[in-house]
C-alpha cells in the first residue's frame, strides 16, 4: 500500500510538534483525520513510526530514521511543483536562438542581457546560421527563434522587426573618398571599384545593395561578391575596393579601415527579424520574446 504525500506531511508536522493537538492545529485540521492519516502510513510502511506518551507523542527509532526521508520527499515534491509552475510561465527552459554575424553585433548580445537578468533559469542554446539555413531550421523544429534578415511573408512563420540601422560605406584608409571634405554620395561611390554580397549567401544585403544604386540612377563597378560581411571587410580592408555595409559592422575594427557615412540614404534600411514557427508554444520562447520586444499581436502569429 503507497503512502500519500498528506500522510507525509502529517506524520512530520506530530514529529516536529511532539503533539497530535498543536499538529492538527499546524496542518489547519481536526485531530481525528491527522490520527487516521499516521495510522494509514505506518501500515503502508509496516511499522510503528509514533509513540504515544504522556505528553503528546514522540517517533519511535524506526520514525527518526523516516523523518529525515519524509522532510527529503516532501522538499523534492514542493522542487516539482515549482519546476512546473516556472515552466508553464517561461522562466524556466531552454530556447535555441540562430542568429546572423551582423545580428550578433547588433541584438544578439542585448538578448542575452535582458534572459541573464530576467529569466535566469531559461537557458539560451545559440547556433549561427544564415537565413536561409534559419528557415529551413525552423521549420523543421531545431531552432525556435532566429535573427534574420529579409524573411519572407508565411503563415507559419511570425516575424517582428527588432532592429533597423543604415548602410555606411567602409573604404580603405587614406581612400579618396575619405578626402572628399563632405560625405560621398552614391555617385561618388559608382565611381570606384565596389566588393558586393554573393546573390544566394547574402540574398538580402545583396538585393539591397543593388536597389539603392538602382533607385540613384548609377551603376558601380562590382569586383568581388562575399558571403560574410566579414569577408567583405577583410577585402576592403586590403585595398581591393570599398563596400556598402551595415553600421554594426563598424564594430568589426581592422588596421586598414575607414567607415564613413552616405549622403541621401535612409537611416533604416538594414533590417533584422526576430523569427518564429507559429505553431511553437513553448512558454520559454513565449516568455524570451515578450522580453525583448512589444507584445505580439494576433497578426504576428503566437509564439
Amino acid at each position: 500500500m503507497a503512502y500519500t504525500l498528506d500522510q507525509l506531511r502529517g506524520f512530520v508536522a506530530v514529529a516536529e510538534e511532539g503533539h497530535f493537538g498543536r499538529a492538527a492545529d499546524r496542518l489547519r485540521m481536526t485531530q481525528p483525520p491527522l490520527s487516521r492519516q499516521i495510522q494509514k502510513l505506518e501500515r503502508a510502511v509496516g511499522v510503528p513510526l509514533l509513540e504515544r506518551t504522556a505528553h503528546g507523542a514522540a517517533p519511535t527509532p524506526a520514525g527518526r530514521a523516516f523523518l529525515g526521508e519524509a522532510r527529503r520527499l516532501l522538499s523534492q515534491a514542493e522542487a516539482a511543483v515549482l519546476v512546473a509552475r516556472r515552466s508553464a510561465q517561461g522562466t524556466r527552459g531552454t530556447v535555441r536562438i540562430a542568429f546572423t554575424a551582423m545580428s550578433a553585433l547588433a541584438v544578439l548580445g542585448q538578448w542575452i542581457a535582458a534572459a541573464r537578468e530576467h529569466l535566469p533559469e531559461v537557458d539560451l542554446a545559440l547556433t549561427e546560421m544564415v537565413t536561409r539555413d534559419q528557415l529551413d531550421a525552423l521549420l523543421a523544429g531545431e531552432i525556435d527563434v532566429g535573427l534574420a534578415r529579409g524573411v519572407p511573408r508565411s503563415d507559419v512563420l511570425g516575424a517582428r522587426l527588432v532592429h533597423a540601422e543604415p548602410l555606411v560605406l567602409a573604404v580603405p584608409r587614406g581612400h579618396p573618398l575619405a578626402a572628399l571634405g563632405r560625405v560621398p554620395r552614391l555617385a561618388d561611390i559608382a565611381a570606384h571599384d565596389l566588393v558586393t554580397y554573393a546573390p544566394v549567401e547574402a540574398r538580402y544585403l545583396y538585393e539591397l545593395v543593388i536597389t539603392v544604386f538602382r533607385d540613384a540612377g548609377v551603376a558601380p563597378r562590382y569586383v568581388q561578391q562575399m558571403a560574410q560581411v566579414h569577408s567583405l571587410l577583410a577585402l576592403v580592408d586590403a585595398g581591393v575596393g570599398v563596400a556598402l555595409v551595415p553600421r554594426s559592422a563598424s564594430a568589426l575594427r581592422l588596421p586598414n579601415l575607414e567607415f564613413l557615412d552616405i549622403d541621401g540614404l535612409a537611416p533604416d534600411l538594414v533590417e533584422v527579424h526576430s523569427v518564429w514557427r507559429t505553431g511553437n508554444d513553448d512558454p520559454a520562447l513565449r516568455a524570451l520574446l515578450r522580453l525583448v520586444g512589444r507584445p505580439l499581436t494576433q497578426e504576428e502569429g503566437r509564439p
